[in-house]
């Protein structure tokens, strides 16, 4: 911790500018004190221009001369020889914490960070923020995490909107975040009630994002929104989290059927997955951005299906479509039965769009995340 003792100035004082100064003070030339304290003046130009430093003799002529204690100049001299010291040991830190950051600076999210404001481009403050957000003890272990399994697929995919390095910047740094949040008890066998919940929150549309947030939190589940980078397709995020389960959203599309979603496909990971495996995680890109081998893995199938049966089941969706199969696009159609299951709209209208690939009709229903 630094304190007015310790801190270290931009540049040091040396005491030949306070005897400048004080000359000047008392109009006393350099001719004149040469003179009065018997000292050369080429010795004092030296002790003036910070080349020469004062010792205990000079300091006592100070105290008669100029009428300041030995012990100022003394003193003085000494703070000026601890800056120095200081001062030097900075600046051999910064060529540390430049060479170490240089060395990084390739394998982290640095600009999405950046942009992010979490780091501010200083490396000698940066350093141990990357560390922390990365959850790494030395720079070397991050070679290694392209190769770890929740990564792995990502540093395969010959995809062009892909930055592996950005998605595991994003998924760190949710997860840093994560660990600074508290919750209470998470407690499984409550998850009809929070669903209940959710869906009431949603429908209304109300100061959505936080409401929700402040749902999870009292069901003792985390929910982070943290804008993606670029080429990061990420949607959502789930993971353990110091004891409770977390989730992560980049709200990337801004609309509520794609947010509903992706909260309930997470949830569907948190109360299908995560439960027995507290060390998993699961990162959800844009299904076009996917691996076909990620998107028919059994966890996935289990959280699309959980998050379809938890907004409209299949029950549901048969129904409306035997009751509109005619126009099953018609605002009017969508709102009626939305209101008669209890959803919003826009999120029925999303499964009509998804499920019959048709996106192309018109409606006056707001998609828009309140």
């Amino acid at each position: 911790m630094a304190t007015a003792n310790n801190i270290t100035p931009y540049l040091a004082t040396h005491p030949g500018e306070i005897i400048k100064d004080e000359l000047d003070a008392n109009s006393i030339t350099q001719a004149d004190f040469s003179k009065l304290s018997g000292i050369k003046r080429s010795q004092l130009n030296e002790i003036i221009k910070g080349k020469r430093n004062i010792n205990a003799e000079l300091a006592i002529l100070l105290e008669k001369i100029l009428g300041v204690d030995a012990e100022y100049w003394m003193e003085a001299q000494k703070n000026y020889e601890l800056d120095l010291a200081r001062i030097k040991a900075k600046e051999s830190k910064r060529l540390e914490a430049i060479e170490k950051f240089n060395f990084i600076k390739d394998k982290i999210a640095y600009k999405f960070l950046k942009k992010e404001k979490v780091i501010s481009g200083d490396p000698i403050e940066d350093i141990e923020k990357i560390q922390n957000i990365y959850e790494i003890e030395h720079f070397e272990e991050l070679a290694t995490l392209g190769v770890q399994p929740a990564y792995t697929r990502f540093r395969k995919s010959p995809k062009l909107k892909i930055d592996p390095i950005n998605i595991i910047g994003w998924t760190k740094l949710v997860q840093y975040q994560a660990s600074k949040i508290h919750v209470g008890e998470f407690n499984y066998e409550k998850s009809d009630d929070l669903i209940r919940h959710l869906r009431l929150i949603i429908n209304e549309n109300n100061n959505t994002l936080e409401k929700v947030q402040n749902c999870l939190k009292e069901f003792g589940i985390k929910l982070i929104y943290q804008p993606k980078g670029e080429k990061t397709p990420v949607d959502g995020v789930s993971f353990w989290s110091e004891g409770n389960p977390a989730i992560g959203m980049s709200l990337r599309h801004k609309r509520i059927d794609n947010f509903a979603f992706t909260l309930f496909h997470e949830l569907g990971h948190v109360f299908k997955h995560l439960l027995n495996n507290n060390e998993a995680q699961f990162i959800d890109l844009d299904p076009k951005q996917e691996s076909k081998e990620y998107k028919n893995s059994i966890e996935e199938k289990e959280a699309n299906k959980f998050a379809e049966e938890n907004l409209i089941t299949q029950k549901e969706w048969e129904q409306y479509l035997e009751l509109y199969e005619s126009n099953p696009f018609l605002d009017e159609n969508i709102i009626s039965f939305a209101e008669k299951i209890n959803i919003h709209p826009y999120i029925l209208r999303g499964r009509i769009c998804h499920k019959l690939e048709s996106y192309k009709h018109k409606t006056s229903i707001s998609k828009k995340i309140n």
